[in-house]
């Protein structure tokens, strides 16, 4: 007799029928397993969610007055007939991987992961299973990250520079996750004050107030001139917007695992790039793959169809999330 699947996909998203929830959903659905609070995992409208009290202070920073029951890390919990955990995936703070076991059969949702931490979120670590749904953002030979080290060194060394010609340097960084790591890793000092957009500031707060170290320094005044010698960080999108003062000029930089690509970087409008990024690059993909021991895998995110297709070629029985069975 053929067992029910643990987790399918309905027009909602992943979906736990023995526990009538959804994972991550697309659309708003009567119970949210939340992964992490990017607006991609993480959308308006469910009648409530479940997620690490660090998701839900995002989740309530974001959406507003949501209803958020939290979960301890490694906490399991009875949701009908399926028990859930969650635990750390080091994406960002309060990031998890969902654990959902069904009749003794277990699967893991990765949501987004790296291998690497950081010394600001939990760090991730394997959770055994027999299925595995794992993002493969960078889920191609080509991505290979350099020691958060040694990309922090590089950072702090064009800052000096920046400074050293009289300019203002701005690094665009998402306001949530990236933002911080980069406040984490460069606070120590610089050759001149370290700024941020007040996006970022209100993300950080938040953080701080659901327990994270995040430090705390001077909020951009919009439309202000900027410090020469300044670094400041700033959403992407807002950092043409930044005036220098002294009549230097800005430097812009991008924080992104997409700086791996020189020609990604080249259409991005400038030339400084630094690969720091908050997805698993491809050893760390594998790494983690192999570390769960799961015989099934499902992708999803970024390179799904190509990375299935290595790990099917390596014995396992993987396929993209959602695709049908080979014949």
């Amino acid at each position: 007799m053929t067992r029910a699947p643990v987790l399918i996909v309905d027009d909602r998203g992943l979906y736990c029928p023995k526990g009538d929830f959804h994972i991550d959903p697309w659309r708003p659905v009567a119970r949210a397993v939340t992964t992490h609070a990017h607006s991609d995992h993480a959308r308006g409208g469910s009648a409530a969610y479940l997620a690490t009290s660090g998701t839900a202070a995002m989740l309530r920073h974001r959406l507003g007055a949501v209803q958020v029951q939290t979960l301890d890390w490694g906490v399991p919990l009875a949701i009908g007939g399926a028990t859930v955990s969650l635990h750390p995936s080091g994406h960002l703070p309060g990031a998890a991987q969902v654990r959902v076991e069904v009749a003794g059969e277990v699967w893991v949702v990765s949501g987004d992961y790296k291998t690497e931490a950081d010394g600001l979120a939990e760090a991730w670590a394997p959770v055994a299973c027999h299925g595995f749904i794992t993002e493969c953002t960078f889920g191609l030979p080509v991505y290979r990250w350099a020691p958060q080290s040694d990309v922090a060194a590089d950072i702090m060394a064009w800052w000096h520079e920046v400074a050293a010609a009289g300019d203002t340097a701005v690094i665009g960084a998402y306001s949530l996750g990236k933002a911080q790591r980069l406040l984490h890793l460069l606070a120590a000092g610089g050759p001149g004050p370290l700024l941020v957009h007040p996006v970022i500031a209100a993300s950080s707060e938040a953080l701080v107030c659901a327990g994270y170290r995040v430090p705390r320094v001077p909020v951009l005044t919009p439309g202000a001139a900027v410090p020469q010698r300044a670094l400041v960080l700033a959403p992407p999108q807002t950092t043409g917007a930044i005036v220098p003062a002294g009549g230097g000029r800005l430097q812009v930089a991008a924080a992104s695992g997409w700086m791996a690509l020189r020609g990604t970087r080249r259409r991005r409008g400038g030339g400084t790039g630094f690969t720091l990024s908050d997805h698993a690059d491809w050893p760390g993909l594998n790494a983690a793959v192999e570390a769960t021991g799961a015989t099934s895998v499902r992708t999803t995110h970024g390179y799904a169809e190509a990375f299935a297709r290595w790990l099917a070629s390596r014995g396992l029985d993987a396929r993209e999330l959602g695709a049908a069975p080979a014949p």
